[in-house]
């Protein structure tokens, strides 16, 4: 684990730091003694009190998003994002990452790996409320702070220590975000565009997207951040009817699909299905404090 990664926690018991930990350690504890065990799959869970309402995604679920990612067919959304973050982290300090909904790390990774052969790779953190997810999450990125948690509660981060944060298909937690982020950070978020995948969506079930869902976004930072740059990226695609099978469990539907509809569906698809993915990467500063967005 990156010491400025841990550096940044904060426990959610007491609030206190965490003391970096020794590379055979089982467990991470804060200053004040409180203790979490750190899975042997290199994840910590700092998940404490009631449980999440929110339903994590499932090891069925987090496969399908694994195969799906590593097939390749988002590659331009990656390449895309580690350029935006390389640029937004461009100064020479030493920098952190927090990605909010990691999921497998797949992103993360296409992004760290962006500073491969800089003397300023960032540290990074990342948070997903699934504990399949994390397991891969952590062998992808074993050098960032893979953490279980749940993004709409308080973020186990101390407050001004995050560069940029990402959120990725994610829960959006505004105010959250800009309490972990530096007055000079940014907030990097990914939204499917209403085109995006529309040729199969109706046909294996999968949610719609929303019209509205740039101005949503938008008005779901308002009182915390303004918006200063978006991106659009459409990559066409060719997908098996495994691929179609993938990306509709790996995603809200996977949730409620029944598996034997979903086969006969299948079924009816040809050897490839053309599709379009559209996504919109929008980057957000924070609002100077005691200004109020227009």
């Amino acid at each position: 684990m990156e010491f400025s990664a841990v550096k940044a926690l904060r426990c959610p018991h007491c609030g206190q730091g965490f003391s970096t930990p020794q590379a055979m350690d089982h467990s991470l504890a804060c200053d004040s003694g409180h203790s979490f065990d750190i899975a042997r799959q290199g994840y910590l869970n700092l998940l404490t009190g009631p449980g999440t309402k929110f339903v994590p995604d499932t090891a069925a679920m987090v496969a399908a998003r694994d195969a799906f990612l590593n097939a390749g067919h988002y590659q331009p959304l990656s390449d895309a994002l580690a350029k935006q973050v390389g640029q937004l982290l461009a100064g020479p300090d030493s920098q952190l990452i927090v990605d909010a909904g990691t999921g497998t790390g797949h992103y993360l990774h296409q992004v760290l790996a962006a500073f491969s052969l800089s003397a300023r790779r960032p540290a990074a953190v990342g948070l997903d409320i699934s504990k399949f997810a994390l397991r891969r999450a952590a062998r992808l990125n074993p050098d960032a702070l893979n953490i279980v948690w749940d993004l709409w509660r308080e973020l186990p981060l101390g407050t001004g220590t995050a560069d940029v944060v990402l959120v990725i298909f994610a829960p959006r937690n505004a105010s959250e975000f800009a309490r972990i982020l530096k007055p000079c950070g940014a907030l990097v978020v990914v939204t499917p565009l209403p085109e995006h995948l529309a040729e199969i969506a109706a046909e294996v079930g999968m949610l719609g997207i929303q019209d509205d869902k740039e101005s949503a976004l938008v008005a779901a930072m308002e009182g915390h951040f303004r918006p200063v740059q978006t991106q659009e990226i459409e990559t066409e695609l060719q997908l098996s009817p495994a691929d179609v099978e993938n990306v509709a469990l790996m995603g809200p539907a996977g949730h409620h699909l029944d598996p034997l509809v979903l086969r006969e569906r299948l079924a009816r698809l040809p050897e490839r299905t053309a599709a379009t993915a559209a996504f919109r990467i929008s980057v957000f500063r924070l609002l100077p404090v005691g200004q109020v967005a227009d």
